[in-house]
């Protein structure tokens, strides 16, 4: 294979090399028969993940959430009135396993932020509702989130941003269907 010597973005004239970039000489370097281009879009999206959470969570921990317990309280929010899920519609709608919902209802419930009642339709069943707390919690939280969020998007301008979502959105549209499902939540 073709060694890959087109300098990535983080390489450019432009900026000093970045943390990537470095990561790329270095096995350039090493492995001068592999194309490690793919490092520069993978490492780069991986390493923008990791600090956006890390932004994303301390506004969610201004109210004492996580970020599970965010996604939960948004999740039942999005519902409309009133305000309720059964717990297997929580997990689908927060992508994770039904058994990492109850922990998180768990928590929300000891902190007056939902409760848990029979289902109107089949008593077997659970719905896990908002209360008056958790909806005004939410509801300040969720506009501190967009707030933040477009503090982290300033950094682009609108038409890099737009490109970026029609990119991101492409490419999560053909990874999705063949990427298995993601491991249980803890």
């Amino acid at each position: 294979m073709e060694q890959h010597t087109e300098p990535s973005a983080g390489e450019s004239a432009e900026r000093p090399p970045d943390h990537v970039a470095r990561i790329q000489a270095a096995w350039r370097r090493e492995r001068p028969d592999l194309d490690v281009a793919p490092q520069g879009v993978i490492g780069r999206l991986h390493r923008v993940a990791t600090l956006l959470t890390h932004e994303l969570c301390a506004v969610y921990a201004r109210y004492d959430l996580g970020e599970g317990e965010f996604d939960v309280l948004a999740a039942l929010r999005r519902a409309g009135a009133p305000y309720e899920r059964a717990p297997g519609e929580l997990a689908a709608h927060t992508m994770v396993t039904t058994g990492a919902v109850t922990k998180r209802i768990d928590r929300l419930e000891r902190a007056g932020l939902v409760t848990r009642r029979p289902a109107a339709e089949d008593r077997r069943g659970r719905v896990v509702a908002l209360t008056g707390a958790g909806r005004e919690l939410i509801d300040r939280a969720f506009t501190d989130h967009i707030r933040n969020e477009h503090r982290l998007l300033a950094a682009l301008t609108p038409a890099e941003a737009a490109q970026l979502e029609t990119l991101l959105t492409g490419w999560l549209a053909r990874l999705e269907p063949a990427a298995p499902p993601p491991p249980p939540s803890r």
